[in-house]
């Protein structure tokens, strides 16, 4: 029997890479549904390519936009709408595993409904456990749901450690866990530069191809703030336990330091196939179609620590995850608004990490008892975050 996949996100570069490596495997699985927010274009050329069961667009409009082309070409595809719609691909029970890989606090509530109806997750989407770890990881354990780390790091420290049938991971032995970041494209900038950042600058990462949101997140380091707090809740770790370590060759991944002396390190060429195969078939190892490392042409490989003092996001990060509670909700939701005020214009790159900050000093810090409060948190940060932004870009243009 083929396992039935539902891509969440599939028009992003985690969807469409977790598609091409499906490809690869047609006698293993098949698509049963996809979802976009409104990329008409690339969800109905994906639709008519992969044939799925149901498409999703949260879009209302570009829904109906998807449903009349997807009509016009002949295509069998029912096209859903909203966020209802995508809560129902993931928890569909025809469905085995969900890819889930939507950018941001919007792939809450779709990934949770997937961990909750006992599917085999590949968590792509980080802020499941950033905003919701103790809701979500809940959900995992109390429907007995398979859960899968898609970010390269949080694979390569998978693979380096002990886990059940299950894929529970243990930490018999375990010393500390050692976090990759690439340092991103500002990695050897002095803070002058920095600050005159573009947008076009941040988004190019020197190792790595992303979306732009995600891209602008390595070059802040906020990104390794966000996989701080989700190796936390992965691996049952507290923030001390990880260490985060500048590698600008990305061909380390992660690394395991045990209590013997040993140290255990994924490393593999910069290509998301690969960590994504590896939760599409764990635990077999699938062709990924990912070209093997050669280490005598990578030739040598660099570390450092990060400073701290150029990329404030990162300490931002690490003090909102000891403060708890819907501290780091609140932080990523001031990220977002950030970020994306930073891509169009509105505020400059030493803006974001300012933004967050201030927006930390003014929210309430509550616990996440559920899915409704970690939300309410989300959406007062994302207001107080996009005042003190649009007062902020006033005063630079007064």
């Amino acid at each position: 029997m083929k396992q039935q996949v539902t891509v969440l996100g599939s028009t992003g570069s985690i969807g469409v890479n977790t598609l091409d490596v499906m490809a690869r495997h047609p006698d293993r699985f098949a698509v049963h549904a996809l979802t976009a927010r409104r990329s008409v274009a690339a969800l109905r050329d994906q639709c008519l390519l992969h044939e799925p069961r149901y498409a999703v667009m949260t879009d209302e409009a570009a829904a109906e936009e998807l449903q009349r082309e997807l009509a016009a070409a002949g295509s069998a595809t029912t096209v859903l709408a909203g966020s209802a719609g995508l809560d129902e691909v993931a928890a569909d029970p025809a469905v085995d595993v969900v890819m889930a890989a939507i950018v941001g606090a919007a792939g809450l509530p779709a990934t949770l409904a997937a961990a909750r109806a006992g599917k085999r997750v590949l968590l792509a989407n980080k802020e499941a456990l950033v905003m919701a770890g103790a809701l979500f990881m809940s959900a995992v354990r109390d429907a007995g749901a398979l859960l899968l780390p898609i970010d390269s790091e949080h694979n390569a420290i998978f693979q380096c450690l002990p886990v059940d049938d299950c894929a529970r991971p243990g930490l018999a032995g375990v010393d500390r866990i050692l976090l990759t970041a690439s340092g991103g494209p500002f990695r050897a900038w002095d803070t002058a530069r920095i600050a005159a950042a573009t947008p076009d600058q941040a988004c190019a990462h020197p190792n790595w191809s992303m979306g732009r949101k995600i891209s602008v997140d390595s070059a802040t380091l906020m990104n390794k703030g966000l996989e701080l707090a989700e190796a936390c809740w992965l691996f049952g770790v507290g923030p001390a336990q990880v260490t985060i370590v500048v590698h600008p060759q990305s061909v380390i991944h992660s690394l395991v330091q045990y209590r013997d002396g040993s140290v255990l390190a994924q490393l593999g060429n910069p290509d998301m196939r690969t960590p994504i195969a590896y939760g599409l078939g764990w635990p077999e190892r699938l062709a990924a179609g990912v070209t093997p490392l050669d280490l005598f042409e990578t030739a040598r490989l660099d570390f450092e620590a990060p400073d701290e003092e150029r990329f404030p996001c990162l300490r931002i990060a690490r003090e909102a995850i000891a403060a708890g509670g819907t501290t780091m909700a609140a932080c990523n939701a001031a990220n977002e608004i950030a970020v994306a005020g930073f891509l169009e214009g509105a505020i400059g790159f030493m803006d974001i990490p300012a933004v967050i900050e201030e927006t930390l000093a003014r929210v309430r810090r509550v616990e996440p008892e559920s899915l409704a409060v970690v939300e309410a948190a989300d959406s007062e940060a994302r207001q107080v975050a996009g005042e003190f932004m649009r007062a902020r870009g006033r005063a630079a243009l007064a």
